[in-house]
């Protein structure tokens, strides 16, 4: 569903991990994992924020105790597409490459999503996936972003090149934390037989 949303991208990356539990349930753990979960996940979010907050906006998602998936939700990312135990995709829209956030132009769909256009600006949709395997499933997300013109792209280049990293870390610790709360539910759920 990420490549009909987004088929031609500037920047992107993609981090998968092995889980030892049915595909279903590996990404359903997605939607329920906590900031708390992911302490230094936690910390980027406080540190990127901090530009937001001096200019009186809102800084990113910051409750430990909800789950990150809805917290990205109300910021403002969309659920662009979800095919229940097999892939779910968001997305959201804004000028993340100006220091203290730029606009988030406000859109409701994939269609809204796909049709937006306005110059200044860079579109970005995250999935997470799943396939099954031997003994459990692969789960996987892919980030891709496409800015709407060459001045955004250019913005934006940089200011991946210098959050790329944590960008990359925050996937994999999101991968792993899903991991845990899949395979432990998996292993209870496994006793109880």
């Amino acid at each position: 569903m990420l490549e009909e949303l987004v088929p031609g991208y500037d920047f992107g990356e993609v981090h998968s991990t092995q889980v030892s539990a049915p595909p279903e349930r590996a990404l359903a753990a997605v939607k329920l994992v906590k900031l708390g979960e992911m302490p230094l996940v936690w910390l980027l979010f406080a540190v990127r924020s901090i530009p937001a907050y001096v200019a009186g906006k809102r800084g990113l998602p910051s409750d430990g105790w909800e789950s990150l998936y809805g917290q990205m939700l109300d910021f403002g990312f969309v659920l662009l597409a979800e095919e229940p135990g097999r892939e779910l995709v968001f997305g959201g829209i804004g000028q993340m490459f100006q220091v203290s956030g730029g606009s988030r132009p406000v859109f409701r769909d994939a269609d809204g999503f796909r049709a937006f256009g306005k110059p200044g600006y860079a579109k970005v949709a995250m999935n997470f996936s799943v396939e099954a395997r031997a003994g459990g499933a692969e789960l996987r997300t892919e980030t891709r972003v496409l800015a709407t013109d060459a001045a955004s792209r250019r913005h934006f280049g940089r200011y991946w090149r210098l959050i790329r990293p944590g960008s990359a870390l925050i996937r994999r610790n999101w991968l792993t934390a899903a991991k845990r709360r899949a395979e432990s539910t998996a292993a209870v759920m496994r006793a109880s037989r």
